[in-house]
């Protein structure tokens, strides 16, 4: 579907952001008021964000949400409109001008640092940028990860955490049927790596993951798992009295710390050549250069005490062996146009309900901050879009407002059949590999294949 610019009988919007959150309030939207013109405004010439560049990709069935996108996308009232950035392309000025309501929903961009001494040194790197490479995003080509070592450590118990050790850890020839890039693929080939370590500032009650995450780990082929018992053992006792699903998370936790695993997986465990690691109740102080003063060579750890809900970081420090350190403590949001309101030690648009102004609107990990899963997002951003359809309650499109006709300064934008066409270029070439696809990885890729 090219560009529908004609005039509508009802009212712009304006939604800025393609990803999950993006999406789904533009598809309450345009079901509430099919007499509406919304337009998708997304950075990349490909939609989708953390759904095609987050989500890891062994994680397929997480994907199918894409099904629910297309819909969306091919409704006679919504452009999509890619390689357009707020910020860059337009102001948020030129989008009031131009769109009764404004929908902000372009996630996040950054890392949450760890404010640590030797953070800046080479191989101390965001979780983010090693999904970045296995997942394809432009920019992250020519990315170096450092597999060259024996240890890797995340900071951090949540399931980015657990996504990046899987693909550090998981046989290559498992995951070359995905949309994996080769690149990452070559790297694994001549990967070091025998031991992810996960490490929590908290106790066992207190990680992020997900036990579907968790058991995958625990499963893992070729790979050992390691707990440490006495960090389990003070919360053996009050399992029984926690609420689901918690209670089975715990639960499975505990029994794979503190009971004898079963001949199966015992077996398993003896003969895996790799292992990963969960050392809880530890911060990190200090990453330490190695011999070239340069890259990181160790971390140092302060063993912490719990304290009721928190923790007190004692005088007891630990260190572990390391070329390799990820941060994945969380993302932040960025301030995309000077214009847009931002609460920048929060790093989201603040806002009420998703309300940020009169006709200003944002939704998603950016007015929420980054929680929970797709499900979580899809029920922020239709509690959103619900509010923008009772603030346009009346409004017809007689206010004035041009809509994209109206935003004169991106002919290089993309289209959604620009994105199908990218999509069947992609699928095309993973067929020979035994691939799902095998994605373009530049913007210029993109751009060249549509022109061809």
């Amino acid at each position: 579907k090219a560009f529908s610019v004609e005039a509508s009988s009802g009212p712009k919007v304006a939604v800025i952001g393609g990803g999950a959150a993006g999406f789904y309030a533009t598809q309450q939207i345009a079901k509430a008021r099919p007499d509406a013109q919304i337009d998708i405004y997304e950075k990349l010439p490909v939609p989708f964000g953390l759904v095609r560049f987050g989500v890891a990709p062994d994680h397929q069935d997480v994907k199918k949400c894409i099904s629910t996108f297309n819909k969306s996308a091919e409704m006679k009232n919504v452009n999509f409109i890619g390689n357009t950035a707020l910020g860059t392309d337009f102001s948020l000025g030129d989008l009031q001008k131009c769109y009764d309501s404004v929908l902000l929903t372009y996630g996040t961009d950054e890392d949450r640092r760890l404010g640590i001494p030797g953070e800046d040194l080479k191989n101390v790197l965001g979780a983010r940028d090693l999904v970045s490479v296995y997942n394809g995003l432009p920019g992250y080509e020519n990315f170096d990860i450092n597999l060259d070592t024996d240890t890797v450590v995340v900071v951090g118990v949540g399931n980015v955490s657990i996504d990046v050790a899987r693909l550090i850890l998981t046989p290559v020839d498992t995951l070359r049927k995905y949309d994996v890039t080769e690149a990452w693929l070559e790297k694994l080939k001549t990967s070091r790596v025998k031991r992810v370590v996960l490490v929590g500032r908290r106790g066992p009650l207190h990680v992020s993951f997900t036990i579907k995450e968790l058991r995958e780990m625990t499963k893992l082929e070729g790979t050992k798992t390691i707990f440490h018992k006495e960090q389990f053992l003070p919360i053996q006792d009050i399992v029984s009295k926690l609420e689901r699903p918690r209670k089975r998370l715990i639960e499975l936790l505990v029994n794979t710390a503190l009971k004898e695993p079963d001949a199966k997986t015992k077996e398993r465990w003896d003969n895996a050549k790799q292992a990963w690691e969960l050392q809880l109740l530890r911060s990190p102080i200090e990453a330490v250069a190695g011999s070239d003063g340069k890259s990181v060579a160790k971390l140092k750890l302060a063993v912490n005490i719990p304290k009721g809900d928190s923790v007190e970081q004692s005088d007891v420090i630990e260190e572990i062996e390391t070329g390799l350190v990820l941060r994945s403590i969380g993302f932040k949001s960025i301030q995309a146009d000077p214009s847009v309101q931002f609460d920048f030690k929060k790093g989201i648009v603040p806002n009420k309900d998703g309300r940020v102004s009169d006709g200003l609107y944002t939704a998603g990990w950016l007015g929420t901050g980054p929680r929970g899963v797709i499900i979580d997002t899809m029920n922020n951003a239709f509690k959103v879009a619900g509010n923008v359809i009772k603030d346009l309650d009346g409004v017809t499109g007689d206010s004035g407002k041009a809509g994209r006709a109206g935003m004169t300064n991106i002919g290089h934008a993309t289209t959604w059949h620009d994105w199908k066409k990218i999509e069947q270029i992609e699928e095309e070439a993973g067929k020979p590999k035994g691939k799902l696809r095998e994605k373009l990885w530049t913007v210029d890729a993109m751009l060249n294949a549509i022109k061809n």
